[in-house]
């Protein structure tokens, strides 16, 4: 069999390529493809024309740009900010990435000011800003999109505050809770999410705008200025650091995996509950799809797919620490690799919180279902021990061992623990009365567990106040 020859082929010469005058040559076609980043860095094209505008704003203050030029700038970056808007520019993959091709536009437009643009700055600190700005706007959101899933968990939370369910350890039924009760510990993970993306918004609000290529600029610029203009609290101490910093991108993706971790555990449960031997909710047709050869079924696909694309987001946090733990400073070409798993991360974030607040919104809880399994498998036995401890004095490993005792008893007759005769139980313990059977009850283990975060309803009502308070900023 021949030998094939691979063939690279030299791509022409082209004079408007931004590279500069060094190369005789353009490059070739693959370096050309993997060097290009334009595919997926022209999201970013607003916030690289927000910071271009603040940049020339600055410029001019410093007399660095004269205002004539200032201003042509400024209306040319609009004009191309609109013809992007509009789907009419036409992005290149010759020109590499976002910066390039709007400079290269701008430049058309108003000629050799476009050009003056760029002084006292790089393509190292032109990306650092466009990933700050479009992340901070990013973690904006979700942090809105969060507060949205508190709001739907905990007005169901309200609602079901009395559902009594199952509460499992092991996936086996453990003591009886409420639904709502479950439904306010995700309140809580929600809390904590949302927490971590505002500590990742505070330490990513530094500007790197400043810094140039790595070391400065030696132009009168004002990074302070800039910063301001663009809702940073300051810009970045350190050159060095402000384009070879990419914390605040892994910082995201991590908060953003825990995120995905609590939405998938909910996704979890919602698979879980809507189970035929289960069917303690339901899902609408919303968050529902059918199957292709089996009539009868409904799939909560929505919550599987959650579930799902944790995968994605966990790996994105994977792959940045991993491009990011070799690279000494500064920049480094790898960098590039940070934005598309940075961008589908977020994507895929947005879309699980949206789909998980629908889905809270939608389900129907089955009560009657639920209060059934919570009621079978002796799930009172905890109950019968503290009562033992409580009014008989027993200490609690001896009460664990006499209600084991007749846990026992009741299995052998195939009855509940309340069944089994008042002679029966004090065949095991004397000292046990009648008033044993009052705790006996699901409804009574629930109402019990008022300690601070138990699941007793009157605590569930107290804690979807609290958490209106603490997570919504109103009593509603």
């Amino acid at each position: 069999m021949a030998r094939q020859k691979t063939r690279i082929r030299k791509a022409k010469a082209d004079p408007n390529a931004m590279w500069g005058g060094r190369y005789s040559l353009g490059p070739a076609e693959i370096m050309e493809k993997i060097n290009a980043s334009i595919d997926f860095d022209r999201r970013l094209y607003a916030q690289d024309i927000a910071g271009s505008m603040a940049h020339a704003d600055m410029l001019v203050a410093q007399g660095i740009l004269t205002a004539k030029d200032g201003q042509a700038i400024k209306r040319g970056l609009k004009q191309v900010r609109s013809e992007i808007e509009s789907g009419k520019f036409r992005f290149s993959t010759k020109l590499e990435d976002i910066h390039f091709n709007v400079e290269a536009r701008l430049t058309a437009l108003i000629g050799s000011a476009g050009g003056r643009l760029h002084t006292a700055r790089s393509r190292n600190d032109q990306i650092a800003l466009d990933v700050r700005l479009w992340l901070r706007d990013t973690v904006d959101r979700l942090e809105a999109m969060l507060r949205d899933l508190q709001k739907a968990l905990i007005d169901r939370a309200e609602e079901y505050a009395a559902t009594i369910m199952p509460g499992f350890t092991h996936l086996q039924t453990a003591q009886p809770i409420t639904f709502g009760h479950h439904l306010l510990a995700y309140v809580e993970m929600v809390g904590r999410d949302r927490s971590r993306l505002r500590d990742c918004r505070e330490r990513m609000n530094e500007s790197p705008l400043g810094a140039a290529a790595l070391a400065g600029s030696p132009h009168p610029i004002d990074p302070r200025k800039t910063a301001k203009a663009l809702g940073f609290d300051r810009p970045m101490a350190n050159s060095l650091d402000a384009v070879s910093d990419r914390d605040y991108v892994v910082e995201f993706l991590g908060a953003a995996s825990l995120t995905a971790v609590h939405l998938s555990r909910l996704a979890e449960e919602i698979v879980i509950w809507c189970s035929a031997p289960f069917r303690f909710i339901a899902l609408s047709d919303a968050f529902t799809t059918g199957s292709s050869i089996m009539p009868q079924k409904r799939n909560p696909d929505a919550a599987e797919l959650a579930r799902g694309k944790v995968g994605r987001i966990v790996g994105a946090f994977v792959a940045l620490c991993t491009i990011m733990k070799g690279l000494p400073l500064t920049y480094g070409k790898d960098m590039q690799e940070d934005k598309e798993p940075l961008f589908d991360a977020a994507d895929a974030l947005e879309l699980c919180v949206a789909a998980m607040t629908g889905m809270v919104r939608d389900l129907k809880a089955n009560p009657e279902r639920m209060r059934a399994v919570a009621a079978a498998d002796y799930s009172v036995a905890t109950d019968l021990a503290d009562w033992l401890v409580r009014t008989v004095g027993l200490p609690f490993r001896q009460a664990h061992h006499v209600t084991g005792t007749l846990v026992g008893k009741a299995a052998a007759k195939g009855v509940d623990l309340d069944k089994l005769s008042l002679a029966e139980m004090q065949a095991v313990e004397p000292r046990i009365t009648r008033a044993v059977y009052r705790v006996l009850t699901v409804e009574a283990s629930v109402a019990a567990r008022k300690s601070l975060g138990g699941t007793a309803p009157v605590n569930v009502a107290r804690a979807v106040e609290e958490a209106r308070r603490r997570f919504l900023g109103s009593g509603r």
